[in-house]
């Protein structure tokens, strides 16, 4: 082992004076500066992988003895050492071991793989970090090609899914795992909000070979299953009147003088199925925000609110979970109602259109929601409406009697809570659409929640505490307490 170490650091010395004679050379020759760079990079790699190779050899190869105790059984010394890959960031070695089992090719103790903390897998924590980064942020294929082209590694589209949904499993352990913010930092507004987003599903073998290559009429290529998409944040109250919420939305700004959202947190949870059972993900998704909400305020000193669109569902399970809740109806999903409506009686983009939505939004805002829905019938019976327009107009109307409730816009406004769920909005195209909609794209549930969870984290800022959390937790399922 010995003269493997030093076999390790001559190369490595013989890398670093063959960087000396590069710059030496490069400044004779006038190269240019990034030529130089990256020679010198490909170098350093170089370097760093014969510096790892005199660290392994230098711990030995783990013999501790002809034989071990392990729990009730005791292991022997196996008479010849065995091989694994790890897969690092300067590149690819084999580390030779003494392996400890009961009987030749039952794999059962390798003292240096905890000696040197060796992850379960091939790769490195370091670039499963570097690369899960990467596929989280972008495809599975400009990951991969990323990071191969910056390393020189040998990686693969596989390797990069299959390590997304290993390193995904302890997501939930790590959220429980989570201190709420310190209370200095919160406003004293407690926001709960939830959408749903549609992922691109892969079909089941069965369907596809049932179908045939060619699609029937009116089939589609894929199916998308609802990912229910929520997010929880404090803020300061924000005083507004009517004609100041119309004004903002008719110059399509935001005020400068509006507080910011506070440690937000997003989720998004697919329904699965668990050992035969199948779990809501729009009921797991409330849960989250229940126990996000308790923790962050378990004193119930803060108001809170839930803001979202009009979807029964997740109103129902909005009174389930978070009963004592402010219900607050997205004015946005009730602008675009009234924009509809709009269209039945007024031509698009007319003044008249505009006109009549000003006019509504305010009565809404200042809370006559009842004077809005009658006035809309009379209109509907009035002008005599038929075939699509009625529909139309009816259905506006009756989301407007459904989620009235919801539409006390006069108190909110006065109370200073928000109205809008563009936290909502944006969580579903930054976590979900910006990520698993691209072109081509195709999932499993599994492999899409894996996605969700990890992309989740990432958004919320707390990458870098995941990571450690499952190198620790990965390290005391192999090695227990020598993992310390």
């Amino acid at each position: 082992m010995m003269m493997a170490k030093e076999t390790g650091l001559l190369k490595a010395r013989a890398e670093f004076q063959a960087m000396i004679e590069l710059v030496q050379q490069a400044t004779k020759d006038g190269r240019r500066i990034d030529e130089v760079e990256r020679d010198l990079w490909r170098h350093l790699l170089a370097i760093g992988l014969a510096m790892l190779q005199a660290f392994v050899a230098d711990a030995g190869d783990g013999d501790v003895g002809e034989t071990i105790e392990r729990e009730d059984e005791r292991l022997r010394r196996l008479d010849e050492p065995h091989a694994r890959r790890y897969v690092s960031i300067f590149g690819a070695l084999r580390i030779s071991r003494r392996v400890y089992a009961v009987r030749e090719k039952q794999l059962a103790s390798a003292p240096l793989d905890a000696r040197l903390g060796l992850p379960q897998a091939d790769f490195s924590y370091v670039l499963t970090d570097w690369l899960q980064q990467a596929c989280v942020r972008g495809s599975f294929a400009e990951a991969v090609a990323w990071l191969a082209k910056m390393l020189g590694l040998d990686l693969n589209l596989h390797s990069a899914e299959h390590m997304n949904q290993q390193v995904a499993v302890p997501t939930e352990a790590f959220r429980q795992t989570q201190r709420p913010p310190k209370p200095s930092e919160e406003g004293p507004i407690l926001v709960t909000t939830a959408d749903c987003k549609g992922v691109p599903m892969r079909r089941p073998v069965q369907e596809r070979a049932r179908h045939g290559v060619r699609r029937r009429k009116g089939e589609k290529a894929n199916k998308k299953q609802m990912a229910a998409v929520g997010a929880v944040y404090s803020i300061a109250p924000y005083v507004r009147t009517a004609d100041d919420v119309i004004d903002e939305l008719a110059r399509r700004e935001r005020a400068a003088e509006r507080p910011r959202p506070q440690h937000k947190h997003v989720w998004a949870e697919l329904t699965r199925v668990r050992e035969g059972e199948e779990f809501s993900g729009k009921e797991r998704l409330f849960l989250e925000m229940a126990l996000e909400a308790h923790h962050r305020d378990p004193q119930r000193h803060k108001v809170l609110v839930c803001l979202m669109d009009g979807e029964l569902a997740l109103w129902q399970l909005q009174k389930e979970w978070l009963g004592r809740a402010v219900g607050i109806l997205d004015l946005f999903h009730v602008l675009e109602r009234l924009w509809v409506a709009a269209y039945c009686f007024h031509a698009e983009g007319s003044d008249d259109a505009e006109d009549f939505v000003t006019h509504r939004l305010r009565m809404l805002l200042e809370g006559k929601v009842g004077y809005v829905i009658g006035g809309l019938k009379r209109l509907r019976d009035q002008h005599n409406l038929r075939g699509e327009k009625r529909r139309t107009l009816t259905a506006t109307i009756r989301y407007y009697e459904n989620n009235r409730p919801h539409m006390r816009y006069d108190e909110y406004l006065a109370a200073g809570y928000p109205i809008g769920s563009g936290v909502a909005e944006g969580a579903c195209r930054h976590l979900v659409k910006d990520r698993l909609e691209g072109t081509g794209m195709r999932w499993t549930v599994e492999g899409a929640q894996a996605m969700l969870s990890l992309r989740a984290i990432h958004l919320n800022g707390d990458w870098d505490a995941f990571i450690k959390h499952h190198i620790e937790t990965e390290q005391s399922a192999l090695y227990g307490q020598l993992a310390a």
